[in-house]
């Protein structure tokens, strides 16, 4: 009997070896188009925000700022939606660390008259941290944001490496977002997580503790590390980084005094145990060769951290406080007891991720229940939206009511 052959998905990409018909061509063409519009219009919107109203109304400037970082999350949802459908499946912890109660997982999910999810009802002000398989990583976690509340795609900050700050279009937009390099994270983190809670506006940062992805290159480089250090190594993962998370999260709790972290372990079907994202899924494979993961596994654990997560004494941060200069450091060095408690807090987290991925791979669910939200825009002027439409609309008709 012949076996059922592998899904696209499920298969290397070089293993591949499609043919393209026309009509796929016509498809990559128009994301490239649709994408790079897109991108542009929005990044053109923000220099032309910064023309109109930073030197007028900082409170106006930030409100069409974060109309931006909408659009463009937006417009990474819109892109699914057009070119490479796919679904999120977010599951819960209900024992262990981060571990939600059965109220509380139903309270989560809030749907429309036709029964489908529309959002969840999650906490709107929290560090989101997650296993790095993929580039792609963070397109999705962005398109997770969307159904958080009222949409917490406006509110997403991230780290930006120098090196990605001037990729033309996408890095200098970036940098609008208020998105800084680890030199400046702690300065940065400090006055946004402040504003947020004095305006009582969502919040939402992202990091990656692993630094980079998992992959034939960095694989021995964790395992030397952790021979090194006499310490267990991670099998689907990486070891997880601790100094950027632990400097954010003490940074950012004094000012957010209900902060949350939220930990999810993200899993894409058709790689098998020990193989490597970024040989299954691409940009390119993603949106040009149209093999989209048929849907991402997230399994949410969170935690409060003033509580529940060991960042150390803070009794000497002053929260209202905060330095006159971008440059000086807001928090003091951290005792090296601290540093490696937290470090062995983290660490052993990660082991309970590398343990869930690995019974994943036996029954491909984290969870028995679970709630399936398809990546797609709730209501169609979005589209016009995710290009930034109605803002440069709207300074049009300001500036011919100011001229007359």
């Amino acid at each position: 009997m012949t076996a059922e052959p592998l899904p696209a998905y499920a298969q290397p990409i070089l293993a591949r070896r499609e043919s393209w018909p026309f009509s796929q061509y016509i498809s990559a063409f128009l994301f490239c188009i649709f994408f790079n519009l897109g991108c542009i219009t929005i990044h053109t919107t923000q220099i032309l925000i910064l023309i109109t109203l930073w030197p007028f109304s900082r409170t106006l400037y930030d409100h069409a700022i974060r109309y931006t970082k909408g659009s463009f999350g937006l417009l990474l949802i819109l892109m699914c939606q057009w070119f490479a459908p796919t679904k999120l499946r977010i599951t819960f912890e209900t024992e262990g660390k981060g571990k939600l109660s059965t109220e509380q997982i139903e309270r989560i999910a809030v749907k429309d008259e036709r029964g489908n999810v529309v959002s969840l009802n999650l906490p709107t002000k929290f560090v989101y941290i997650s296993n790095h398989q993929i580039y792609l990583d963070w397109w999705y976690a962005w398109n997770l944001m969307y159904f958080i509340g009222d949409g917490l795609h406006r509110s997403v900050y991230i780290t930006l490496k120098n090196s990605l700050q001037w990729i033309p279009v996408l890095g200098p937009a970036m940098q609008f977002y208020g998105v800084s390099d680890r030199a400046k994270l702690s300065t940065h983190l400090s006055a946004l997580g402040k504003a947020a809670a004095q305006e009582d506006n969502p919040f939402v940062f992202f990091i990656y503790p692993e630094g980079t992805l998992v992959s034939k290159n960095t694989r021995p480089i964790s395992k030397k590390f952790a021979d090194k250090q006499g310490i267990s190594d991670m099998t689907n993962i990486l070891l997880p980084r601790s100094t950027g998370l632990h400097y954010s999260l003490r940074s950012l709790s004094p000012r957010i005094p209900d902060l949350k972290l939220i930990d999810i372990t993200t899993v894409y079907p058709g790689i098998p145990p020990l193989r490597y994202g970024q040989d299954y899924y691409t940009l390119r494979s993603v949106f040009l060769n149209r093999v989209p993961p048929p849907e991402i596994h997230m399994h949410l654990r969170m935690f409060d951290v003033a509580t529940e997560v060991p960042i150390g004494d803070l009794s000497q941060t002053n929260p209202s406080v905060l330095p006159s200069s971008a440059e000086s450091p807001v928090e003091v060095d951290i005792p090296e007891k601290e540093k490696d408690f937290f470090d062995s807090w983290l660490r052993s987290l990660w082991h309970e991720k590398d343990e869930s991925i690995t019974r994943w791979f036996d029954t491909t669910s984290f969870a028995q229940s679970n709630i399936e939200i398809p990546l797609r825009l709730r209501r169609k002027r979005e589209i016009f939206d995710a290009f930034a439409f109605f803002i440069p609309a709207g300074i049009d008709y300001l500036w011919a009511r100011i001229r007359r």
